[in-house]
């Protein structure tokens, strides 16, 4: 991704704990998420150290998802013309794509944007909260109404929206779909905010700040003790090319 797209601003933001609006919400909201295997534990203290050698900040709140400060910082960055990659897999993010922000997904090592997030979806990015209000979100054990995510989504194109679609259910063809909406419309009210991204959070670290600056030398120390041979090669010719520009600006 780096090789791809030379950004010239970057963090990793991490998760620390949950927001209490959320929790207060639903209660048992990410409850069935499996605690971290305990080796990966020592390797995750070895990749936060490792983050800000590598030029990167690692950034994060106490009692906050790394996806909503991934989402204030993407709305900030927008706000000042600057365009916006967020390295992620998790589907809340989706919801941010448009012509300012893109993903870089790992799954397929690509760049989404619009086109493909309304493909893959099935409804333009603004609208992927709407439909996992009524499908739910198992991965966050945030439960649905009984209606898969394919039908929700032919819904909420349908009805332009989920607001209208609660306001019009009586339209619904299906007798039984209008049934688990019409018995499903506070818990599909509370879905909508548990996945409504908070962008409001104010920046623990101005985007200014974000300049990506590898420290070389204790990079490079730090690979060798790990052993990564290839990716060592490739950090020792990225420090040298930086030294030789950096001479040649001298010279200048």
């Amino acid at each position: 991704m780096m090789k791809h797209l030379q950004p010239e601003l970057g963090a990793v933001f991490w998760d620390e704990g949950l927001p209490q609006r959320r929790v207060d919400l639903q209660p048992a909201y990410k409850e069935t998420r499996k605690e971290m295997p305990s080796p990966m534990i020592p390797q995750l203290d070895f990749i936060q150290k490792l983050t800000p050698l590598l030029g990167f900040a690692n950034v994060s709140l106490p009692n906050t998802e790394a996806d909503d400060l991934m989402g204030c910082y993407a709305m900030a960055a927008c706000q000042r013309q600057i365009e916006v990659v967020l390295a992620t897999n998790d589907k809340d993010l989706f919801q941010l794509v448009g012509p300012c922000v893109k993903v870089y997904t790992t799954d397929a090592f690509a760049l989404l944007g619009e086109k493909e997030i309304t493909q893959k979806w099935s409804v333009p990015p603004s609208l992927i909260g709407d439909v996992l209000a009524i499908s739910g979100d198992s991965v966050d054990n945030i439960p649905g109404v009984g209606i898969g995510r394919k039908v929700a989504a032919q819904l909420i194109v349908e009805h332009a929206g989920l607001d209208a679609l609660l306001a019009n259910v009586d339209a619904v063809k299906s007798l039984k779909t209008r049934e688990k909406l019409q018995n499903g419309h506070e818990q599909i009210q509370q879905n909508r905010k548990m996945v409504e991204l908070d962008c409001a959070i104010e920046l623990p670290v101005p985007i200014d700040q974000l300049r990506i600056r590898p420290k070389y030398p204790s990079l490079i120390e730090a690979l060798e003790k790990c052993e990564f041979k290839s990716l060592l090669q490739e950090i020792r010719d990225e420090a040298a090319r930086e030294r030789a520009g950096d001479q040649v600006e001298l010279a200048l």
